[in-house]
């Protein structure tokens, strides 16, 4: 018997309201907790309408909980009334950067909003699954690729070393107090309703504006990108798989392509587009691929847009969709 009712933590966020749609069309009740919290400046961000256009894509179809990881009350006081069976925690200061600009919120979040949770589902006795999103960033810079599940965890900044102990304190309660969990690690996601400034929802942003796209370090560097919907279908699967229990994967595209390559794609689609020379980046791991074997051998994953595909969705939604209006970005 599979689960019946998931809350998710950050429901509402960008992967979470995929995770969202899938679960309803799998007649599975969804229950969204989050503290609508932005971390992008507000004349840069467009997270009022894209959080706006998720909210009204579910609102009727949902119950929605505004609560922050952090309230061990009334987080408690949520999963009791509710009685979900799984949690997928999404939870987090969603991107490296403002992870390390604001380190001591990355901590309260990150960290111990984890182990808040933990602490509730041992509380809430009909949680039987948890589902921790962590991140490629827990590998540090990557010594082989592609990069499986075994591969040495070395991060060199806040945001993976959060998610990094975020995995070992879930594996710990899980071995403690018996709670079943699956650790997921996605990479590099991108595609619509992204409202966190990574660099492809700039690039794209940018190339319908009309406005140049600027390649840090000669576009050289790869990455595993993966589309948001191919990630979300990762943790439905893993929070519907008995062969899920207490395991770690690896939730990828599982092939990196480098920034250059998404901006060739993008100049494809927009011959008028102008590629430019950036300045350096802020340091960040050295990735590439990702191995996800396991994934497709226990779960079934098998991911659907590759970069080409994914891209040209992620355009056709921003335009079809009449989203780029202003001159934020």
């Amino acid at each position: 018997m599979g689960p019946k009712k998931i809350l998710i933590t950050g429901g509402a966020g960008f992967i979470g309201y995929y995770i969202t749609k899938e679960l309803l069309s799998r007649d599975i009740e969804p229950i969204i907790y989050d503290a609508f919290l932005n971390y992008i400046p507000p004349l840069e961000s467009r997270y009022a309408p894209y959080l706006e256009y998720r909210l009204n894509g579910i609102k009727n179809k949902v119950h929605i909980i505004r609560g922050d990881i952090r309230n061990r009350g009334y987080l408690i006081k949520a999963l009791k009334e509710t009685e979900p069976d799984t949690i997928i925690h999404l939870a987090a200061i969603p991107i490296a950067q403002a992870s390390n600009q604001f380190s001591e919120e990355a901590m309260q979040i990150n960290l111990n909003g984890t182990v808040t949770v933990l602490e509730c589902i041992r509380v809430a006795s009909s949680v039987k699954r948890f589902i921790y999103a962590s991140s490629s960033f827990i590998y540090g810079d990557f010594i082989r690729e592609p990069a499986d599940e075994n591969h040495p965890t070395s991060p060199i900044d806040i945001y993976g070393g959060t998610k990094l102990s975020g995995e070992i304190l879930t594996k710990a309660f899980g071995k403690k107090y018996g709670i079943e969990y699956s650790i997921l690690r996605p990479s590099a996601v991108y595609g619509p309703t992204d409202a966190n400034r990574r660099v492809t929802q700039i690039f794209v942003e940018n190339a319908i504006l009309g406005k140049p796209i600027f390649l840090h370090n000669g576009g050289i560097d790869k990455v595993d990108f993966t589309y948001v919907k191919d990630t979300a279908h990762g943790f439905v699967l893993a929070a519907l798989s008995e062969k899920a229990k207490n395991e770690t994967f690896n939730i990828t595209y599982g092939s990196a392509r480098s920034t250059k390559e998404f901006a060739d794609i993008l100049k494809r689609i927009f011959p008028e587009l102008r590629i430019e020379e950036g300045l350096p980046a802020e340091r960040r791991p050295k990735r590439g691929s990702m191995d996800i074997r396991k994934a497709k051998r226990l779960l079934g994953y098998e991911p659907q847009y590759d970069l080409e595909k994914g891209v040209s969705e992620y355009v056709d939604f921003i335009i079809s969709n009449n989203f780029i209006n202003d001159d934020r970005g």
